[in-house]
């Protein structure tokens, strides 16, 4: 009776442990394909890298740099040394900032994808999130770690404070700026770099000081159309067609006035008894 019971027994929990150990094989082969599939998931979107540097402040570095200073080396027909920490190809986001595309105050677009956006900061977060892949965080690409050599505040219209000057800062940004003269244009490569030299650190350098009366940029720039006088020109070219139409219809107005007032005057002769 007990070897019966005992087979019974056997008969129904066999197919329980089977299932229970299908489920547990199952469960951990589950658990090794969403392993693989996560790794495939990482492999295919790695965690972005952050740029520590900022694109605002690079961007006010760059125009600086293109507006009081490309015009003076493009002048002299000299060509920037790779070492040197102010070209084009040293700034990280200059590949995405060739590519924006500005048509209108709130229709910038994406060179890229050509997605349109209301404002420049919605198309630097896009570029951030959809093309980040284009910025090389390479060391010494940050173009803003040489604001305080170029007047960066000065170029985004930041207003200073009234407070003292910072001798100690001043002295620190003088020497960037002086380094950045020496790497630039090393006065022992010829006569372009000695007057490139001496015109960079007039036009860039002298500023950092607590001395008052000395100004960035004295040299001045490129020179821009100013867009207040495109507008106007443009203002002119459309009513100076218009002005001349009102006047010559109110000429032909005085002219019909004149004519219908000697008709008058010959019809009231004409009546008068001789």
């Amino acid at each position: 009776m007990l070897c019966c019971v005992g087979r019974l027994a056997l008969l129904l929990f066999a197919p329980l442990s089977v299932s229970f150990l299908l489920l547990v094989a199952g469960s951990h082969q589950g658990q090794g394909f969403h392993e693989a599939a996560g790794s495939r998931i990482r492999l295919q979107n790695p965690h972005k890298h952050e740029v520590h540097c900022s694109r605002e402040r690079s961007r006010a570095a760059w125009e600086a740099i293109d507006e009081y200073l490309m015009p003076f080396v493009e002048k002299e027909k000299y060509e920037l040394p790779s070492k040197c920490r102010l070209r084009s190809d040293n700034d990280i986001f200059r590949e995405q900032e060739q590519h924006k595309i500005h048509f209108d105050i709130n229709d910038w677009r994406c060179g890229f994808c050509k997605k349109a956006f209301r404002a420049e900061k919605f198309l630097d977060q896009h570029f951030e999130n959809r093309h980040n892949n284009l910025v090389d965080n390479s060391e010494g690409r940050c173009l803003a770690d040489l604001c305080g050599a170029l007047h960066c505040d000065l170029m985004m219209e930041f207003k200073k404070p009234k407070s003292k000057c910072n001798a100690a800062a001043a002295a620190r940004n003088r020497h960037l700026c002086e380094s950045l003269a020496d790497s630039c244009f090393p006065i022992n490569q010829g006569l372009s770099a000695t007057r490139l030299h001496e015109f960079f650190l007039r036009q860039f350098c002298d500023a950092h000081t607590c001395k008052h009366g000395t100004k960035p940029f004295p040299k001045g720039g490129r020179k821009q159309t100013n867009r207040f006088y495109l507008a106007l020109c443009i203002l002119t070219l459309i009513l100076l067609p218009l002005f001349y139409l009102i006047v010559f219809l109110q000429q032909r107005e005085v002219r019909k006035g004149v004519q219908d007032l000697k008709q008058l005057s010959k019809v009231g002769h004409k009546k008068k008894p001789s």
